[in-house]
């Protein structure tokens, strides 16, 4: 039995996903896409889970899309809703981290990051580092635009003029400075990034999880939206958060009793 494309951990409220195709750099084949977006949409309805990890086996995060491991023209035809979906693989894998999974999700970047691979990490909330992490577009090499959500994700996280600088070159981009622009939110040494990862996921897990996924909602939405939809945002968020009686019972009687708090996400 071949081995699975896609690990998925569980440590207490924190679930670990590892893309496992270390020998193609984590290239993402169709099997692998197809379960990325199937664990997303399981993790979403899996309320133990409050916050979720992301990584690649061996020395790369991904290093994008497995040209040789595609679906093929003239091949069995696909389902016709998939035929229809105006979005494709690149749009789903994309939708389905950044919208489908509703939970922040934090990417620990291990090594070579490229092409949809790099969009991947970019679709999740944070990442986190170490100084193997190397970032390439790729996309014009490949006399490709960029796609899985790439021309979204990297304007909002770097700038206009510096996502065309790394678009237009495809150059790599090293730890330290992936660091300095904004693509890694902390840099770390190679043997403490799962230590860093999971800290900063406990320290998310240790929060009332209806706070955490109305939060990133509302930030999702803050990119799109004028000041004053975003004052109406906030405020319509607000309430969502507080749909948690318990644990906004909890926060205050903890607070009063002077004790670490017991969030349930009720």
């Amino acid at each position: 039995m071949s081995e699975k494309v896609l690990l998925l951990e569980r440590k207490d409220k924190v679930a670990i996903l590892t893309l496992n195709r270390p020998a193609t750099l984590n290239a993402l084949n169709t099997e692998l896409q197809d379960s990325i977006i199937e664990a997303c949409q399981e993790l979403r309805n899996d309320d133990s889970v409050w916050a979720v990890i992301m990584t690649g086996a061996g020395r790369a995060f991904s290093s994008g899309a497995d040209v040789r491991g595609q679906r093929q023209e003239g091949g069995e035809v696909p389902p016709r809703q998939e035929r229809l979906d105006a979005y494709g693989w690149v749009g789903r894998l994309s939708t389905a981290i950044y919208k489908t999974l509703d939970k922040p999700v934090i990417a620990a970047v291990n090594g070579v990051t490229a092409g949809a691979g790099m969009s991947v990490a970019l679709a999740c909330d944070m990442r986190i580092g170490s100084e193997k992490a190397r970032f390439k577009v790729v996309f014009p090499e490949r006399s490709l635009s960029p796609d899985t959500g790439m021309s979204y994700y990297l304007p909002r996280i770097v700038g206009y003029s510096r996502a065309c600088d790394l678009i237009f070159t495809s150059r790599y981009v090293e730890a330290e400075e992936a660091f300095r622009i904004g693509l890694l939110d902390r840099l770390v040494p190679s043997e403490n990034l799962m230590d860093e990862a999971l800290k900063v996921a406990d320290q998310i897990v240790s929060l009332p999880p209806m706070a955490t996924q109305a939060a990133r909602r509302v930030l999702q939405q803050s990119m799109e939206l004028n000041f004053d939809e975003q004052l109406r945002n906030e405020y319509y968020h607000l309430i969502i958060a507080r749909r948690a009686p318990h644990d906004m019972q909890e926060q205050r009687d903890s607070f009063l009793e002077k004790r670490p708090p017991r969030f349930t996400g009720k």
